[in-house]
């Protein structure tokens, strides 16, 4: 698939409308496709959609911190990837947060662009 259309899509979760309204406002002014929940309720609802990140009040009322604590522990235990795979993974987060602009992406990597181009092939980042 191209990563070249794909925008990251990021759900706010807040209690203040407020506050929650000016989060999402600069995040869609960057360019992200933003949700935003007023509960946890709602949050979990939204996330069977397409969420690739959530940012989370964790003074939130009903948010158990203990419970995130536990979650984001066990993500840590998981077997580590090689580091082809870590490699593909960071090249394709990077592209995302570009919009697929390759330019950008190689100087954001820190490599040039016709070895960024060389890597995209390798790992099939891109249709065609």
């Amino acid at each position: 698939y191209s990563l070249s259309m794909k925008t990251m899509a990021i759900l706010v979760v807040h209690h203040d409308p407020v506050c929650r309204e000016e989060l999402v406002s600069v995040l869609r002014g960057s360019g992200y496709t933003t949700l935003a929940a007023d509960s946890a309720g709602s949050a979990a609802a939204q996330l069977d959609g397409e969420v690739d990140l959530l940012l989370l009040e964790l003074k939130h009322p009903g948010v158990d911190r203990d419970a995130v604590r536990r979650a984001l522990s066990l993500a840590n235990v998981a077997e580590p990837d090689s580091l082809e795979a870590a490699e593909r993974r960071h090249l394709s987060l990077v592209l995302r947060h570009t919009a697929g602009n390759k330019r950008r992406a190689a100087l954001i990597l820190g490599i040039s662009r016709s070895t960024l181009l060389n890597k995209v092939r390798k790992y099939q980042l891109e249709d065609g």
